[in-house]
């Protein structure tokens, strides 16, 4: 640490929460497309807040924001999967992030469930809800995984401060 850093500390509450959500900025994450079949068609949603829970059994979890329109979907989907994002599909993360049904014309293919799914991401885990739990102003979505896919190489997207970037190994 150097004279010039700024250290702030805080209580949380109701009238910072743009000082909070800024310190949970500070924790660099991947970038996923959660993705589930509709009446509508196909459905994606940005998601920074995936993470593996358990290996026996193999479960994994993300929390959507029950302020989005985006939410009930995945609440009541059985089955969806979760793709998490290669350096070169940041243009697909933010196409998601406007538009929920942005996948239409993207030409995927569906698992044996009906799940669309992304090619070319650096992991899929494809999932079976199990449970979810009320979470403040999220909701936390269990997920056993019943199928995974995974790429052996390529830079991964990541977010951090409200940014993308990319992130990578020196192997």
């Amino acid at each position: 640490m150097t004279q010039t850093d700024t250290i702030e500390s805080f209580v949380p509450d109701a009238d910072n929460t743009r000082l909070l959500r800024d310190a949970f900025g500070r924790f660099v994450t991947g970038v996923t497309i959660v993705t589930a079949m509709t009446e509508d068609g196909p459905i994606g949603i940005t998601a920074n807040s995936f993470s593996s829970v358990s290996l026996n059994p193999a479960l994994a979890l993300w929390s959507p924001d029950k302020g989005s329109r985006r939410a009930g979907h995945f609440l009541n989907a059985k089955h969806y999967a979760i793709h998490v994002l290669a350096a070169d599909q940041s243009d697909l993360c933010w196409a998601i992030a406007k538009d929920a049904y942005g996948l239409r014309d993207k030409g995927l293919t569906t698992n044996q469930v009906d799940v669309p799914l992304i090619e070319g991401c650096l992991a899929r885990f494809e999932c079976t809800q199990v449970q979810t739990v009320d979470a403040g102003d999220h909701t936390i979505i269990l997920g056993s995984i019943d199928r995974t896919t995974l790429r052996q190489d390529g830079e991964a997207l990541g977010f951090f401060k409200g940014k993308m970037g990319v992130f990578s190994t020196n192997d």
